[in-house]
């Protein structure tokens, strides 16, 4: 068996977070009565990339990001909003949702019978755990990973520091990442020396600076990579 342990991102690798995203949005400014619209949405998009894209590189904490997301949204159409309070009611739309990736529940059921399976994840704890259990996923994990519990979020060395030291018999040879983005879960295995799987789904342009050891379009294609 080439690997042992695999490490799994959540958000667009096991869970549709597109999906979810998106039908959460509606519901809470539907339930402040502002019509969602396309324009909304792609400014929210914006705002909220921006705000990441900081947290991501260690410039703003993860609090900062979820408590004033949308307050810079409705504040760039000229309403000002209660940050936290919107978060707080999106956190639990978004909690609800648990749309599964196609194939994400038959692959980890299967590779949980001879594999070491983690979750490894740049979220708030509560939310990941709670839309793992819905899923039914949960169970099928060793151990869930998450920005929030440990201080520090992929890609920084720290968060893989922290997961590597904190699973029994870990083995860097053994062991293998599997994510949707190349900028956190691909450059975080590179830089925490453990082998990448790409997933890319949706065809994305590769990059010259991030070289993932496999790509895959569907996780079907783990069963190979893992030698089952």
């Amino acid at each position: 068996m080439k690997y042992k342990i695999l490490l799994f991102d959540l958000d667009d690798t096991l869970l549709d977070f597109a999906a979810n995203e998106a039908d959460s949005l509606y519901k809470l400014f539907t339930g402040q009565g502002i019509t969602f619209t396309n324009e909304i949405f792609t400014l929210y998009h914006s705002v909220n990339k921006q705000l990441w894209t900081a947290y991501e590189n260690g410039i703003i904490p993860l609090k900062e990001v979820l408590n004033t997301r949308f307050s810079k949204t409705m504040g760039k159409l000229g309403k000002t909003v209660d940050g936290s309070e919107w978060e707080s009611h999106y956190r639990e739309l978004l909690g609800n949702g648990h749309q599964l990736i196609d194939g994400a529940l038959e692959v980890c059921h299967t590779l949980s019978k001879t594999h070491r399976n983690f979750v490894v994840t740049n979220g708030v704890t509560i939310t990941q755990v709670k839309r793992l259990k819905q899923s039914r996923l949960y169970d099928l994990f060793e151990d869930i990973f998450t920005s929030e519990s440990i201080g520090y979020q992929k890609p920084q060395k720290e968060f893989f520091d922290y997961v590597t030291g904190h699973i029994t018999d870990f083995d860097r040879k053994d062991s293998l990442i599997i994510g949707d983005s190349l900028n956190t879960d691909i450059k975080g295995g590179i830089l925490a020396d453990i082998d990448t799987c790409w997933f890319n789904k949706k065809s994305q342009a590769g990059s010259e600076d991030i070289k993932s050891t496999y790509v895959i379009s569907d996780l079907h294609e783990l069963y190979k990579i893992c030698e089952l």
